[in-house]
């Protein structure tokens, strides 16, 4: 089963708001859907879901069992449930509509964070199965990645994966058991040598017009993608997404100033899918638009 066979299978076809399926992210999936007031058939959870509400009708209740846990949550924009791998969930019932962002990880994220801690395992199904979780990383995390979906920008990719890893962790040190030597290790990191740093500069220079993934760069850096993230925040005082963000934009504004590319041949070479979403993410930058910006340089 895929990221996005989890969802279709759990919840249908129908009433996807927004979808990653297109997005070629890696290690991560996430989709917005629109849930009526239903009753769904039992599921046995073969990926790990996160789900984060964002609207909801004023009476919206969910109601779950999952392997014998009943819970029920008053559905408000910021609810979190946590719905790991293994568990099987005998009955969900929704009792009015509400709009939900779900989040599918694979067994592998897990397997990675285990090699990051040194060794220290760290198993999916040790995730509790949690409503209303009270965790405002969690949800920024979320609404940071629904946000990179409706809005993409030239690092969108490598945000999204980063992400990823990140939600990942976070569950691992909040939503289940940890002792305080597997929580050290975590957050013990270094930064790059100059050697690895310089190796993972030039390749982001060279792919720049390309779709670059976090699994890419901490492949040129021979590490695991957790160690990278926060080795390479060490290095540079910001994450991979941020870094190669920069770089674009400031390409971006070379090319705009030279005047001999249009501004829609600027942003699929700057990594935007449309001239559109360069446009906004060029305003939300610099405060200005690409043609403003062009005009100002004459």
């Amino acid at each position: 089963m895929n990221l996005y066979d989890h969802g279709l299978e759990k919840y249908g076809s129908g009433d996807v708001l927004q979808s990653s399926v297109s997005c070629d992210w890696r290690g991560i999936g996430a989709e917005l859907r629109h849930h009526p007031a239903a009753e769904l058939a039992p599921f046995d959870l073969l990926q790990t879901e996160i789900g984060v509400a964002t609207r909801a009708h004023p009476k919206a209740v969910v109601n779950r069992c999952g392997n014998g846990e009943r819970q029920t949550t008053r559905v408000a924009p910021g609810t979190i449930w946590t719905c790991p791998e293994g568990v099987r969930e005998e009955e969900i019932r929704l009792t009015e509509w509400h709009e939900c962002f779900h989040i599918y990880l694979p067994s592998s994220h897990f397997a990675a964070l285990s090699e990051a801690k040194g060794g220290a395992a760290v198993e999916p199904r040790n995730i509790l199965y949690l409503a209303d979780v009270p965790d405002a990383l969690i949800r920024q995390i979320a609404f940071t990645l629904l946000e990179t979906l409706r809005e993409p920008t030239s690092a969108a990719r490598v945000l999204a994966e980063s992400l990823g890893l990140s939600l990942t962790a976070r569950l691992a040190q909040t939503c289940a058991a940890e002792s305080p030597a597997q929580a050290r290790a975590l957050r013990v990191s270094h930064a790059l040598d100059d050697v690895r740093l310089r190796r993972v500069l030039a390749y982001i220079e060279a792919h720049i017009e390309e779709e670059i993934g976090i699994h890419d760069l901490a492949t040129v850096a021979c590490l695991s993608p957790f160690h990278f993230i926060r080795m390479f925040g060490r290095s540079t005082g910001m994450p991979p997404g941020r870094y190669i963000g920069q770089r674009r934009l400031k390409r971006a504004q070379a090319m705009l100033e030279s005047g001999e590319m249009k501004i829609g041949e600027i942003a699929l070479a700057s990594g935007f899918s449309s001239q559109g979403n360069f446009t906004r993410a060029f305003r939300r930058a610099t405060g200005s638009t690409p043609a403003a910006f062009r005009r100002s340089r004459r």
